[in-house]
């Protein structure tokens, strides 16, 4: 169940409207990595989570704060597209008017009545693709890890491309709060840990003794470059603790691959004689 509160979780007002930095701030509600996806997200995990207690309390609760967030977003379009300008020569009349005419979003006004709109910055709708919600707890928060900090390194950027004081007062609450999020996240991985419910690799509970060979601990060189082995991750202890890494370069285990000839009633190019491809196609279909 849910409820809604009029009052904003923190202040979405700018100093002055400007249509340009509103398409810009398009992207952190309906982008890849904006509000929407995480709202939806977490709610998502929450929900399909089968494990009661801590966990799916933490998901359903993050997940009510991004909807907070995609409210403030939402709110802070709207009022940068006070006085959109409608035509070019609007533009000339009023400095309002004039703020980022060339760089506006038209849809903004044709389709949303001066309004926001859960699409990106390029005009492409926000999709549930961009939501992952695997019921593997591990997986979903090492992604919601990833997402909050793509999420925070966008607003980050929007932050240097606005001198609005009021527009830099929410990104910043929105670039603070992505800071405790991306935290959260990584705390809640290490206490699957602790709890003994997920580990490394995902999933645990599939049987080592089933992968191949020492592959699940072995970086295999596919580039010239001299140091793709240089890193932690090709000597010493294994993040999983379960074995040692060790380092070799590619190399082809297996034939190359001859397929056979195709369906001759799909019509594949022939792979002998076109005469004896099309008289065998022939003698099928009779």
């Amino acid at each position: 169940m849910f409820t809604h509160t009029h009052a904003l979780q923190y202040e979405a007002k700018p100093d002055g409207p400007d249509p340009d930095f509103a398409r810009k701030m398009q992207e952190v509600l309906g982008g890849q990595w904006g509000e929407m996806t995480v709202a939806t997200q977490y709610l998502l995990q929450g929900w399909n989570c089968r494990l009661p207690g801590k966990y799916k309390d933490l998901l359903l609760a993050i997940g009510t704060e991004e909807l907070a967030h995609v409210e403030m977003i939402v709110t802070m379009i709207d009022r940068l597209l006070d006085h959109i300008p409608l035509k070019p020569d609007a533009a000339d009349r009023s400095k309002e008017a004039a703020a980022g005419y060339g760089q506006h979003n038209p849809q903004h006004a044709i389709v949303n009545g001066a309004g926001a709109s859960y699409i990106d910055s390029m005009g492409n709708p926000w999709t549930g693709a961009y939501v992952t919600a695997s019921g593997n707890l591990m997986a979903d928060f090492m992604y919601n890890a990833t997402a909050e900090m793509q999420g925070r390194l966008q607003v980050a950027r929007l932050y240097n491309m606005t001198d609005d004081p009021g527009v830099k007062d929410m990104l910043r609450f929105l670039i603070t709060r992505d800071h405790y999020h991306q935290q959260q996240w990584l705390h809640a991985i290490e206490e699957l840990k602790e709890d003994g419910l997920e580990g490394v690799p995902v999933p645990e509970a599939f049987p080592l003794e089933d992968e191949v060979g020492d592959l699940g601990y072995t970086f295999i060189d596919a580039s010239d470059g001299p140091d793709a082995a240089a890193g932690r991750w090709a000597s010493g202890p294994s993040y999983d603790g379960r074995g040692t890494y060790s380092a070799r370069p590619i190399e082809a285990t297996a034939d190359a691959p001859i397929l056979p000839p195709g369906d001759p009633r799909l019509y594949p190019t022939p792979q002998m004689e076109a005469q004896t491809m099309l008289q065998k196609a022939k003698d099928m279909l009779k």
